[in-house]
């Protein structure tokens, strides 16, 4: 269990209480105990000297003095201070990631594939800059950034799809990122051509039929 500090100022004045950091993070994205993420029981100005915050401090800038409630907007709304740790945690789970995805999908340009140590040790003296998103909607930069060290490939399909119009939104969550073209009709269709890659086309099908109820209409072209 790490242990951080969760903060936020207002009025001028800090206010800080110890959580556990995974647990406040979660509870940040409103699926968290909050129990479980407050480790103090009084709200502090400063957490190290162990100065507590008065109770009219609290009412003036939460509109309460309730502890917990002041905790989750404390956890909400200001800052959970990363430790190293979980940075580095964070960071090298994004890098395996990175790593599965292309040992599954990439290949050298003599199309022989490469091991996931040799992909690791490429991404890091590349100094490859991993994005908090999804792999597969930044394959094209951390390709660019490999290629200073290491050159690849990967096999891509392109599709046309037509997407009625009552579905347009919600798919196009979906397509944006391997869209190359769209094209909005006049009644609200929308036509896009995507460049997915192979090992990815099934799963891509799969997102789409989803958000389009199966109603979208598909043609892999040249």
């Amino acid at each position: 269990m790490a242990q951080t500090t969760a903060r936020i100022k207002k009025g001028g004045k800090n206010f800080e209480i110890l959580v556990d950091l995974d647990e406040a993070m979660k509870v940040r994205k409103g699926d968290g105990n909050l129990g479980v993420a407050v480790l103090t029981d009084a709200i502090f100005h400063n957490l190290k000297s162990g100065e507590k915050a008065a109770v009219i401090d609290l009412e003036v800038n939460f509109g309460t003095s309730d502890m917990m409630r002041v905790a989750e907007k404390i956890i909400k709304e200001g800052e959970v201070v990363r430790t190293a740790e979980s940075m580095k945690n964070e960071q090298d789970k994004k890098y395996k990631q990175v790593v599965d995805f292309l040992v599954r999908n990439a290949v050298s340009p003599e199309d022989r594939p490469y091991t996931p140590d040799r992909i690791m040790k490429a991404l890091k003296e590349a100094h490859v800059n991993i994005k908090n998103k999804p792999v597969e909607g930044q394959v094209s930069e951390i390709l660019d950034q490999l290629g200073k060290v290491l050159a690849m490939k990967i096999e891509r399909k392109k599709v046309r799809l037509l997407i009625p119009a009552i579905h347009s939104g919600k798919a196009y969550g979906v397509v944006k990122e391997f869209m190359i073209r769209e094209d909005w009709k006049n009644n609200g269709d929308l036509e896009v051509v995507v460049e997915v890659p192979s090992g990815l086309v099934m799963d891509f099908y799969d997102r789409v039929n989803g958000a389009t109820s199966g109603s979208v209409m598909s043609e892999e072209i040249k």
